[in-house]
C-alpha cells in the first residue's frame, strides 16, 4: 500500500511592535507568544528619553512629531521583514495623541502592504484605538486591516488567537 504524504503549510504570523516605555514590548511579547509568531521591534535611529515622551511640553519631541502629519522618524535600521511572508501580521503601538506613533508610520512606508493581513493592537492610559485604526485604513489602504483592539492588562493572548481565526 502507498501512502502519499501533503505537507500543509503551517501558518506563519509575525508580531511588529514600537514601544517607549515596555508597555507594548509586553503586549507584543504575549500576542507573539499566544500564536507562536515572529517578533520585530520597531526602533527609531534616536531613542526616546523621558523628556521627548512629555505630552506636557509642546516643544517635546513626540509633540513635535506628531503635530506633523508627514513627520516619519528614522528607523534605526534600514532592513525590515517581508510581510508578504506572514498569514498575519500583527501591529503594536502606544497610543499617541489618539492615534499610532509616527514611528509605526516610518515603519508601515517601508513595507509592501498589499494585501497583506494586518491586525493593530495598542496600549494606552486611557485613550481608545479607533481613531489609529481609522488613520492607519486611510494611509494604506492597500493593507488587508482587521479590527484591531486596546490591550489592558491579561487578556492578549486569547484575543491573538481568536484573531487570527
Amino acid at each position: 500500500m502507498a501512502y502519499i504524504w501533503s505537507v500543509i503549510p503551517l501558518s506563519r504570523y509575525l508580531t511588529v511592535f514600537f514601544s517607549a516605555g515596555g508597555t507594548t514590548a509586553r503586549a507584543a511579547r504575549a500576542v507573539a507568544g499566544a500564536v507562536d509568531a515572529d517578533l520585530f521591534e520597531i526602533r527609531p535611529a534616536v531613542s526616546y528619553t523621558a523628556a521627548d515622551l512629555n505630552w506636557n511640553n509642546p516643544a517635546s519631541r513626540t509633540s513635535v512629531e506628531m503635530n506633523d502629519e508627514a513627520c516619519r522618524p528614522e528607523l534605526a535600521s534600514a532592513e525590515v521583514p517581508d510581510l508578504t511572508e506572514y498569514d498575519a501580521v500583527f501591529v503594536g503601538f502606544p497610543i499617541w495623541w489618539y492615534v499610532e506613533p509616527r514611528i509605526v508610520d516610518s515603519f508601515l512606508d517601508r513595507c509592501s502592504l498589499e494585501g497583506v493581513k494586518l491586525i493593530p493592537f495598542a496600549t494606552s492610559g486611557g485613550s481608545g484605538i479607533s481613531q489609529a485604526e481609522s488613520r492607519l485604513r486611510a494611509l494604506y489602504p492597500q493593507a488587508d486591516w482587521r479590527g484591531g483592539r486596546l490591550i489592558k492588562r491579561g487578556g492578549e493572548a486569547a484575543w491573538a488567537a481568536e484573531a487570527v481565526k
